[in-house]
């Protein structure tokens, strides 16, 4: 017959084995300085699954007052928010930490420890009510998680990352939602002998595999590194992206003339919701092998970006144009392929420092 202690002396071993991880993997991403914001967002998930992992050990629930596990729970529970935060930061290079990410992370934790040192135990009628709430954040931003990395997702031309992507957002929310289930059929909401172990080991796979990619790519295919993003100076936008001209094969040179003819000849960044498979089904070759051009020998991480620097290419030159000074600015930017006015004066902000209204009357000025 087995040791009691046996089963006890694994799941401790394996919980120190995923903190010390998670360590080295905010250790990691804390590298390049400065860091960027999805980093600290990934060091902040690593610190909090660290936190989530001791608060679910066995012996803590059952020995610590509840009072005193209140802030470990609620730091547990705001995990699930933050897993949003995190993957927000991976399907989009240009993320910044905004006041909409801190706020509900810090507003769950508030009503989390609220619920768990104060309004359990009380004999309040509300209790039940504010137990529903608390149990209801992590499905709920579970399912806006997924929304979230399925948006823009075939617009990722780094492979590697869209491939880790993948495996973080599936087993992030798989994992959620498994332990949403099992917490609710254990007694109390608590994790005891298999399935507290359970948990640590699914945990353990999602952390080694992110880790082993993070050690070995060191990062650079996750999160856009800090300085690769420099602010251009006001009015001094890039050009559109221009083709190479000696590509290493002869495959690759034709592709690259077909794809300088359709963007440049063509004009097929007017297209309507132009996609990397529609214009990889236009130019009649595979679409791993556009993404590959795009990205490898262009440098573009995102299909979208890519696009956008032909078309505010195109508008730059229509607005610096004497002859179209009274052609209105929504005109000019659907005629360059965008949908809206919006998504045009964000990008056109971005990428020259300058509103398009500014950018014309300064260059009008010069004329």
């Amino acid at each position: 017959m087995m040791d009691p202690a046996v089963p006890a002396l694994v799941d401790a071993a394996l919980r120190g084995t995923l903190v010390a991880l998670q360590l080295l993997l905010a250790g990691v991403l804390l590298r390049d300085r400065p860091p960027s914001s999805g980093r600290l967002v990934a060091v902040a998930m690593a610190l909090g699954l660290c936190v989530q992992v001791i608060a679910s050990t066995p012996l803590l629930e059952a020995r610590v007052p509840l009072f005193w596990r209140a802030p470990l729970i609620a730091i547990s529970v705001g995990n699930a928010v933050l897993f949003w935060v995190f993957v927000c930061s991976l399907v989009d290079d240009e993320f910044v930490l905004r006041r909409r990410h801190v706020v509900p992370w810090i507003a769950v934790m508030a009503f989390s420890w609220f619920v768990m040192a104060i309004v359990v135990g009380s004999g309040s009628p509300a209790t039940w009510l504010c137990l529903g709430v608390q149990r209801a954040v992590p499905p709920f931003f579970a399912v806006l998680t997924a929304i979230t990395a399925t948006l823009n997702w075939r617009a990722d031309l780094v492979e590697r990352r869209r491939r880790l992507r993948g495996f973080v957002v599936v087993m992030g929310v798989g994992y959620t939602l498994l332990m949403i289930v099992l917490r609710t059929r254990s007694p109390h909401g608590q994790l005891v002998d298999g399935v507290a172990t359970l948990d640590v080991v699914l945990l353990l796979v999602i952390v080694g595999v992110v880790a082993s990619q993070l050690l070995r790519l060191g990062g650079s295919d996750l999160f856009l590194p800090v300085a690769a993003a420099p602010t251009p100076e006001p009015g001094d936008a890039p050009a559109a992206p221009v083709l190479p001209l000696e590509p290493p094969d002869p495959a690759e040179q034709r592709l690259a003339d077909a794809l300088q003819r359709a963007m440049r000849t063509d004009r097929a960044y007017r297209t309507e919701d132009l996609t990397v498979a529609g214009l990889a089904a236009r130019l009649a070759v595979p679409e791993y092998r556009l993404r590959r051009l795009i990205n490898q020998r262009l440098g573009h991480r995102n299909f979208n970006a890519f696009v956008n620097g032909f078309r505010l290419d195109e508008a730059r030159a229509a607005l610096a144009d004497p002859t179209k000074r009274d052609l209105p600015i929504l005109t000019i930017a659907l005629d360059a392929g965008f949908q809206s006015i919006g998504p045009f004066n964000r990008a056109f902000k971005a990428a020259t420092g300058l509103t398009p209204g500014e950018f014309r009357r300064e260059k009008l000025a010069d004329s």
